[in-house]
């Protein structure tokens, strides 16, 4: 059996060589994605950066930690506390301490940058490398590139003076101004919340022992100090979810298409099939040489994918890191479940492909094996049309229910990816009902050519839908996920500016906030209602276990109801006072006069009453508290609402003055363009990661597909030109058929990626979300004319050698 597989194999070789090239891809991907994954997974040691020289320091409150009966839940705090008065003056009779006091910094060019405290320097340790220390309030040591002492730097805070310049030792490089100590002390008044103390370890801790949450970091802890210490862990969560995502759509994608090019391979030779059953194979012989075939082509190929995926893998991790999707200390490792995975996987997929053909294959009597070879009168088998309505009847069967229970869910990014799979699988399974009318009505021209490309369609039903399954695969899923991240970015949007009553929106210029000082300017400005907000979060314990945060806003209850317009449903704005809080219908609790158990920003724990009660909307909706229940968040934010009969000229000139050169005054038109931009840059990378893995295979599957399908075609070809066809006419029709072939199935593709979106739709309008549905039309359209592209010219350039081969 395996001499007479071998043998096939050679006299096969085109379509043995199109299955083990969809093989080799697909597993290729797979060891691609999986090992980025596996790479993703663990967090590399970090040693301390900007405070590795500290000897000890010492840390004010930052995490919140709630006991639960199944472990402690912990949430980094959007307010960190400061270490405690008394509790500095205890560790300055241990040592010396300086304290960490950083403030932004606006240079007159735009520039941002941080200013720090000079002794606190030489902790990083930063070194001078020209110049000296600053000794005067206006003198500063800069670490830009470019600047030199003896430069006078203009800054929001007046003429600076650089008298030295200092290169950091183990931290990055960053933007610094390092100012003296008292400079920065009367810049930024407020407790610091880190310092670093020159004393025993032993002895600190017993300093600070009265004082709750603060910390005391020494050795390899003190890297908690550096700025974002969670980071890395944040973005290996980040990159979790891209690779997962784009290793769950490289595998729907490899198994859809792998299978569907093995069982297109086995359905290609019905007529050896039929003439072994003529001379005395039986089904079992017939199955166990095709089950044997399929192993040694797949195991080749796999072990081809395998070595190629992992060549492939530290290229897509460079991109990565390249794209910003990654951090730069990102890299593959040295991991081997994603070659066992990818290659058992393929391996299976491939056996799995040619059982249902071969198993047909076998039970097919001589005679109408030979009949069929003609004419495929065998493809709507009753189990093929069976698991498509099975599968179409799922899809509409739980998108009922999500709509019925949790119409946000249709808005994540799990359903949006997995709902096309199912509909793309169904609509495949279909297809040999689906594809005659969809040619009948695409291929509606008159003449010879349009006859022949409706007829041949119909009769070779295989052929056709196996040409079809790529082209169906890369519109469904580059309509549905490109169509729902913009549908869902609109939602998001439209949902943002119906929130907002406001004519005007003043902000920070950089990463600053609105002082107090711009805050009174702008209340004097006549004929305006101002509400200053500022982004804080709080925490609450639901089920008992769950400990989850909530992004709040802090404002004004009277000036929040005449600026803003919040999609309540229950309750009213005005009823917010310090003793209470805005919900939204996601809590757990949200009946307007319950009281509700919460953790403020900072960590404090707060019994408030529930004033009112947003919409879920998009998810976005958050919560709002008053001023005083947000310690330590500052304002970014001032909407400005004109009174009736204000004009809006006059309005926006005299609030320009208030603001000065520190803020930015914009229509809310103007500030929604800025802040909602559509689709991120972040989020774009990510998702042509995600469907540029998937459709490389689909595009490289296609040409191979319609190879296979065209070299098939040999007697076909052979019999047109001995009906007088030329061999340009010949060539025509192929291109024409090819052509047919991909217009209809990107309709199918279409079809798929429109009943995805009108689940979304019908979400959003349960959520009462006014938003329209976002097709990608221009990408769309390049994708098929790619498709179209390579389906022509793979078509037409096999039957060319064709019949070259045979003239």
């Amino acid at each position: 059996m395996l001499i007479t597989a071998l043998r096939t194999l050679r006299a096969r070789w085109v379509t043995f060589v199109g299955s083990f090239t969809a093989l080799a891809l697909g597993v290729a991907l797979l060891t691609v994605t999986g090992l980025a994954l596996a790479s993703s997974l663990d967090v590399p040691d970090r040693a301390p950066q900007r405070f590795a020289a500290a000897p000890v320091v010492v840390q004010g409150q930052d995490t919140l930690r709630v006991p639960t009966p199944v472990g402690d839940r912990v949430h980094r705090l959007a307010h960190p506390r400061p270490v405690p008065a008394h509790t500095i003056a205890r560790l300055k009779r241990l040592g010396p301490v300086a304290e960490d006091r950083a403030f932004p910094v606006r240079a007159a060019d735009g520039t941002r940058l941080t200013g720090r405290p000079w002794s606190i320097a030489a902790f990083a340790p930063y070194d001078l490398t020209a110049g000296r220390a600053p000794k005067a309030p206006h003198e500063a040591v800069a670490t830009s590139p470019g600047v030199r002492p003896g430069d006078r730097l203009r800054t929001d805070h007046g003429v600076l003076h650089v008298v030295g310049t200092a290169e950091p030792g183990t931290a990055p490089r960053e933007a610094a101004l390092f100012v003296t100590d008292a400079r920065a002390a009367a810049l930024a008044p407020a407790a610091p919340t880190r310092l670093v103390v020159d004393a025993a370890p032993a002895a600190v801790r017993a300093a600070v022992a009265d004082a709750p949450g603060v910390q005391v970091l020494t050795g390899a802890a003190r890297r908690l100090a550096d700025p974002g210490p969670d980071r890395d862990a944040e973005a290996l969560t980040a990159m979790n979810a891209l690779f997962g995502t784009a290793g769950g759509v490289t595998a729907f994608v490899s198994v859809f298409v792998v299978a569907s090019t093995f069982a297109f391979a086995v359905d290609q030779r019905r007529r050896e099939f039929g003439l072994l059953r003529t001379v005395g194979a039986t089904p079992g012989l017939l199955r166990r040489t095709v089950a044997a075939e399929a192993l040694l082509v797949g195991l080749l190929a796999a072990a081809t994918g395998c070595a190629l995926g992992g060549l492939g893998a530290p290229y897509l991790a460079a991109w990565a890191a390249d794209a910003g999707l990654a951090p730069a200390w990102f890299a593959i490792g040295a991991h081997g479940w994603p070659y066992h995975l990818a290659f058992w996987t393929g391996l299976l997929v491939a056996l799995l492909g040619v059982a249902a053909a071969s198993w047909r294959a076998g039970r097919t009597a001589p005679a109408q094996a030979l009949r069929e070879a003609a004419v495929d009168a065998g493809a709507r088998t009753p189990g093929r049309l069976l698991c498509g309505a099975a599968l179409l009847l799922t899809a509409a069967v739980t998108l009922a229910l999500a709509l019925a229970c949790d119409p946000g869910e249709l808005l994540g990014r799990k359903s949006y990816v997995s709902r096309p799979m199912l509909l793309i699988t169904a609509v495949a399974l279909l297809a040999p009902v689906l594809l005659p009318p969809l040619f009948r009505l695409v291929v509606r021209l008159p003449g010879v050519t349009a006859m022949l490309v409706r007829e041949n369609a119909a009769a070779g039903v295989r052929r056709t839908a196996a040409v079809a399954a790529p082209v169906l695969v890369t519109v469904g899923l580059a309509g549905s996920l490109l169509g729902a991240t913009a549908t869902v970015q609109a939602a998001k949007s439209a949902e943002t500016r119906a929130r907002s009553a406001a004519h005007f929106v003043v902000t920070p210029r950089g990463d600053t906030a609105l002082d107090a000082a711009t805050l009174r300017r702008l209340g004097t400005v006549p004929g305006t209602t101002v509400s200053a907000t500022s982004p804080s979060a709080v925490y609450v314990l639901e089920e008992g276990v769950a400990l989850i945060r909530s992004q709040a806003r802090a404002a004004d209850p009277d000036a929040l109801a005449a600026t803003s317009r919040l999609p309540l449903a229950a309750g009213r704005v005005t009823g917010l006072d310090d003793d209470s809080i805005i919900v939204n219908e996601e809590w757990e609790r949200h009946r307007v006069g319950d009281r509700v158990d919460v953790w403020l920003g900072d960590g404090t724990r707060r019994s408030l009453r529930i004033a009112a009660v947003m919409r879920t909307g998009t998810g976005d909706n958050g919560v709002y508290v008053t001023p005083a229940n947000a310690p330590g968040a500052r304002p970014d934010r001032a909407d400005v609402r004109l009174v009736p009969g204000a004009d809006p000229g006059t309005a926006a000139t005299a609030l320009r003055a208030a603001a000065g050169p520190s803020a930015e005054v914009r229509t809310t038109d103007e500030w929604l363009r800025a802040t909602h931009p559509g689709t991120s840059r972040t989020t774009r990378y990510g998702l042509f990661l995600v469907l540029g893995i998937a459709l490389l295979h689909t595009a490289l599957s296609l040409v191979n597909t319609a190879v296979m399908a065209t070299s098939d075609r040999a007697p076909e070809l052979a019999a047109l030109r001995l009906a007088g066809a030329t061999r340009a006419q010949t060539l025509r029709l192929v291109a024409a058929e090819a052509l047919a072939v991909v217009a209809v199935g990107g309709l199918l593709g279409l079809l798929v990626a429109v009943l995805n979106l009108l689940g979304m739709r019908g979400a959003l309008a349960l959520l009462e979300v006014p938003a329209p549905v976002r097709l990608p039309w221009p990408a769309l359209g390049a994708v098929l004319a790619a498709c179209a592209a390579l389906a022509v010219t793979a078509s037409v350039t096999s039957a060319a050698l064709t019949l070259r081969r045979r003239a």
